[in-house]
């Protein structure tokens, strides 16, 4: 039998306490919504509680209430609300619906004065780019360690979906890899023989195309091909697996989802980006040696001057980078997908988050190497 909602008020000196009993749902709410909002907005408490303990029934309209309530509080300035009687299920059902209807930093602060408002905002970012770092750090932690168990038992890497995802985000983006080196080689090639044509240096052309190829261009290129290619998909895959309670199951069953789910995607990404890197850099030379074809000089002088110009040292360097982009590429594109909420657009922003945050790693990792390089003397 249902039983209204009844609520019971008691002012104390450190807080206003709210006592609910009854069926806190949809027509319970009802009952008691305008003398607990009347309340609220009279009152001066230092504090909001919540005792729950006498509810007989908590579906989603009450965890939506219970966070209404929670907001005007917090808008009064009043110290953080205290609710008890919830059992975990309940509270977690509370937690979510407060994380999806909370407002925008920059919303709440809007009506709190410029000079707040700015320093917030900033604080807030600050606060948002600590924990982005955090997990981050602690994912890659948790990744290391699945890699090392593997390494001890390789029987337990699911070989075959490595093998699906190094086709899908290797051999399948062969094309696209090879259309963008080759016009990045043909292009370079154009706009530097026309400033070398005027001191009848051309041929000095191959050295430029052959050096920044294997050492720049061509892992630069095919990590943020890759980052807009595999990233995004890691990241909407993992995503929608979330929001289908997927990684929850397999939790359930005692399999570890680091292991499971991303492990075998960050070691195909890590193989196959210089594999694919290599043929970029080869295709975009060739793109270079049409342009010097063009300009009357033979495909051997050509050959012989990026042969003689480029060494081992470089490509080793240009490799190197390779492999850090694509653990950061794979990486952060699954971290991404766990970061999924919920939502119509959820799965695409991660996805789009996922590319966002994998080109501004690369970057930022590609000026280290270059400074680390330099330092070095490589």
């Amino acid at each position: 039998m249902t039983q209204h909602a009844a609520l019971t008020i008691d002012q104390t000196e450190k807080a206003l306490v709210f006592a609910f009993s009854g069926d806190l749902d949809a027509k319970g709410i009802a009952s008691v919504w305008d003398t607990a909002c009347s309340r609220m907005r009279k009152a001066a408490g230092p504090a909001l509680a919540i005792d729950l303990s006498g509810i007989e029934y908590f579906d989603t309209a009450g965890a939506a209430f219970i966070a209404h309530l929670e907001q005007m509080a917090e808008d009064r300035s009043w110290g953080k609300t205290d609710i008890t009687g919830l059992d975990p299920a309940a509270f977690d059902l509370v937690a979510r619906i407060r994380h999806t209807t909370s407002e925008t930093p920059g919303k709440a602060a809007a009506h709190r004065g410029g000079l707040r408002t700015f320093v917030e905002n900033k604080g807030r970012g600050l606060d948002h780019f600590l924990q982005d770092a955090h997990t981050f750090i602690a994912f890659f932690g948790e990744l290391v360690r699945a890699f090392l168990s593997s390494l001890a038992h390789p029987g337990r890497v699911r070989w075959a979906e490595t093998l699906r995802v190094a086709e899908r985000a290797g051999a399948d983006a062969l094309p696209i890899v090879a259309l963008i080196s080759f016009i990045v080689g043909l292009v370079m090639a154009f706009q530097s023989a026309i400033p070398m044509k005027m001191f009848g240096a051309e041929i000095y052309v191959a050295n430029l195309i052959g050096m920044a190829m294997v050492r720049e261009l061509g892992p630069l290129m095919t990590a943020i091909v890759l980052a807009g290619r595999s990233a995004s998909a890691f990241a909407a895959e993992i995503g929608t697996m979330k929001i289908n309670e997927e990684i929850d199951a397999l939790t359930v069953m005692g399999l570890e989802p680091v292991r499971f789910l991303i492990l075998p995607r960050v070691m195909a990404s890590t193989l196959m980006t210089p594999l694919l890197t290599v043929f970029a850099i080869l295709v975009g030379i060739l793109g270079g040696a049409v342009v010097l074809l063009s300009l009357g000089h033979p495909f051997v002088a050509y050959y012989n001057q990026v042969a003689g110009f480029v060494s081992w040292g470089d490509f080793v360097g240009g490799i190197i980078k390779c492999f850090v982009f694509g653990v950061l590429i794979a990486a952060t594109g699954c971290i991404r997908g766990y970061q999924t909420s919920q939502g119509p657009s959820a799965v695409g922003e991660a996805a789009t988050r996922a590319v966002v945050s994998s080109i501004i790693l690369i970057a930022v990792f590609d000026g280290i190497f270059s400074i680390l390089y330099y330092v070095l003397g490589v």
